[in-house]
């Protein structure tokens, strides 16, 4: 085999994206309110591009714009000695400070941590006790149970403890140590920085020996043992909310009744006796195990409605999400129309001043009109990609509601079944571009403010040959068990035969699908006595 260097030619076929298509599909992508904040962040990337708000558009006179037009252009910054001489900070910063983005700050809230810390410092706690409680809030939930067990809790605070009467010791032989070393142990309190701590409320709990090896140092306090844990985990248990602290549901609703002085009455002994019976609904067998009528087992298993299985989350960190809608529908004269939900969109259009500096290309330099030729084809492509994002929509939302005009009129048991290649084929375009257009999107609708992927579900098949949606099959599912015998709830298989004689076609397995999806419980649990 001969080696070497060698030229050669060749011709073959490459399918290569420009990085504008795939700012182009970013954009497509994005629902409005992100789509806002890309704009903004363009407007100051941009300067060929100014903000035109659409307001301005329609509501002035010709003559009205032309005066004002006059007035710009005698208040405008000079760009063209901006662009040759450089920018000079002076009189002018007011006019750009308008185009100025704004990071959104989020606002501290008290999480439930924040809130058992300021009722444990308003009980009287030694420093020992304090350095305890912080390692259980370390380890509670957002949910406020307790995420790990006394043995790794002990473990992990005792390791602590091993570690600076360690370095006590070590400052001990350098002059430092002694009784100093046993105050700072002893002074240990929330909000001290020690390494090796878990008082983070999203840290683990790590995993140690609860019975570390004894210091040398004879005068070191003793380690924390299981009767400080319990009585720690005790006084946690008694903050508000009630049943934080709990390691599992049935200690959470125990608390929660203790709290309530309901210790007598058969809820509470139903919950501390026979909990595994009550999750099961076994009403009979509770019935006789405890002496009563399975109407009054059911009636006491009704009272922990009241309870609250969860807490923590009453002081959830999580906020509410807020949603714009991108399209809005809206039926006038008997026919429904499609809007695009723009009016908060800022509207953008070629700066006519940058617009005259680029006419003049005598007095730039080469690289002066290298970066306003770039500059002006990137903001002409991106006016252009926003009003083909515009038109790409509407052509989607507008199919969509021919095709779901009978759910529009008579509501979700009459939603048709649709896939996104259906849209696709209809509208000429990809399978991949409806689903970024339909992706993250809202519609306001006259049934209320639904997800565009709302529109979309599988279909079953029908005896009249028609298909039948999913999403309308599950609507029919939960309205049968909303108007069954409480006492004689629909089995799968019953509900199976009541689709048949709809004309429906479905397998047992399916309905046992939709049902876990709606959190409907089986039969045998829905019963009633």
């Amino acid at each position: 085999m001969r080696t070497g260097l060698s030229q050669h030619t060749s011709l073959r076929q490459e399918l290569r994206v420009n990085p504008r298509l795939y700012q182009a599909m970013d954009m497509l992508y994005m629902p409005m309110m992100d789509l806002q904040q890309h704009l903004k962040q363009e407007l100051l990337a941009n300067p060929f591009l100014e903000l035109l708000e659409p307001e301005d558009e329609t509501t002035e006179q010709p003559a009205a714009e032309e005066q004002k037009e006059q007035k710009e252009k005698e208040e405008e910054v000079d760009w063209e000695e901006i662009l040759l001489n450089g920018f000079e900070v002076g009189g002018t910063r007011e006019q750009y400070e308008q185009l100025e983005y704004t990071e959104p700050v989020t606002v501290e809230t008290r999480n439930l941590i924040d809130h058992l810390r300021e009722q444990l410092q308003m009980l009287t706690l030694t420093p020992r006790q304090l350095l305890l409680a912080e390692e259980f809030l370390g380890n509670i939930n957002e949910e406020g149970y307790l995420a790990a067990s006394l043995d790794e809790i002990l473990g992990s605070v005792n390791q602590l403890m091993a570690g600076h009467v360690e370095r006590d010791g070590d400052g001990g032989e350098d002059g430092e140590g002694g009784e100093d070393g046993e105050g700072n142990l002893e002074n240990f309190g929330p909000g001290t920085p020690l390494s090796g701590s878990t008082n983070a409320a999203s840290a683990p709990a790590v995993t140690a020996p609860t019975s570390p090896p004894s210091p040398s140092s004879p005068s070191s306090p003793p380690f924390y043992t299981m009767n400080e844990a319990e009585d720690m985990l005790a006084v946690i248990q008694r903050l508000d909310p009630s049943g934080t602290g709990a390691r599992d549901l049935r200690e959470c609703l125990l608390i929660q009744l203790v709290e309530l002085g309901d210790t007598s009455s058969l809820t509470y002994r139903l919950v501390n006796e026979a909990f595994p019976d009550l999750i099961a609904h076994r009403w009979n067998d509770l019935a006789k195990r405890f002496g009563v009528e399975p109407a009054a087992v059911q009636a006491a298993a009704d009272q922990l409605s009241r309870l609250d299985p969860k807490p923590g989350l009453k002081y959830s960190e999580q906020s509410d999400g807020y949603i714009i809608p991108d399209l809005i529908v809206e039926k006038i004269g008997g026919r429904y129309q499609v809007f695009l939900n723009d009016t908060g969109m800022p509207r953008l259009r070629l700066s006519r001043s940058y617009q005259e500096i680029a006419r003049d290309k005598k007095k730039m330099t080469p690289e002066n009109r290298e970066f306003i030729a770039s500059k002006m084809n990137s903001a002409n492509w991106m006016i252009q990609a926003i009003e083909q994002r515009r038109q790409t929509m509407l052509k989607v939302m507008n199919f969509i509601v021919d095709r779901q005009r009978d759910f529009f009129e008579k509501g979700i048991e009459y939603l048709k079944p649709l896939t996104l290649r259906e849209v696709a084929e209809v509208i000429n375009m990809h399978e991949s571009t409806v689903s970024r257009v339909t992706n993250e999107k809202y519609v306001q609708t006259p049934r209320g403010v639904l997800p565009l992927k709302f529109f979309f579900s599988s279909a079953l098949s029908t005896a009249s040959g028609e298909d039948a949606s999913a999403r309308s099959i599950r609507a029919k599912l939960e309205k049968m068990v909303g108007e069954e015998n409480s006492a004689k709830p629909l089995t799968d298989q019953q509900i199976v035969h009541l689709f048949q004689e709809q004309g429906i076609q479905i397998a047992r397995r399916t309905v046992a699908k939709y049902r876990d999806q709606l959190g409907i419980l089986p039969a045998r649990m829905r019963k009633r006595v």
